[in-house]
């Protein structure tokens, strides 16, 4: 069963001139028409599903198409894989952070809040001790 591009731009929450877009940068590929309209497999949606993840992760269009191709044997491709997961690592570390501190900062009675030592701790300013 192929899905009309309308349906995929309503499932994944893209514009249909991203996904012509996506298939111009070779991301997606259509598997036929439905008259004049591009229709893709369901397997599009969780490709598409895939690119926004990278997308969100901080690889560019390029990157993806790589990624997309990868190969166990492709070495260099994997170690930029190894160092965008020490980023998102950091990130994840960071956002981390960012939550325990407005977490505590939305029950803190300290004045102001941002001097409350545990604000401070849980935003990674000051070492805990």
């Amino acid at each position: 069963m192929l899905l009309d591009i309308g349906e995929v731009a309503q499932r994944s929450g893209l514009a249909p001139s991203a996904l012509r877009f996506y298939e111009r940068k070779g991301l997606i590929m259509a598997d036929g028409r439905n008259g004049l309209r591009r229709a893709y497999t369901p397997e599009t949606l969780e490709r598409l599903a895939l690119i926004a993840c990278a997308r969100d992760a901080g690889f560019a269009l390029a990157e993806i198409a790589t990624f997309l191709g990868a190969r166990p044997s492709d070495t260099e491709l994997r170690e930029r894989m190894a160092a965008k997961e020490r980023e998102v690592s950091q990130r994840v570390d960071q956002l981390t952070r960012l939550r325990d501190s407005l977490r505590h900062a939305a029950v803190c009675t300290h004045d102001p809040i941002v001097d409350c030592p545990e604000f401070k701790q849980a935003l990674g300013r000051v070492p805990s001790g």
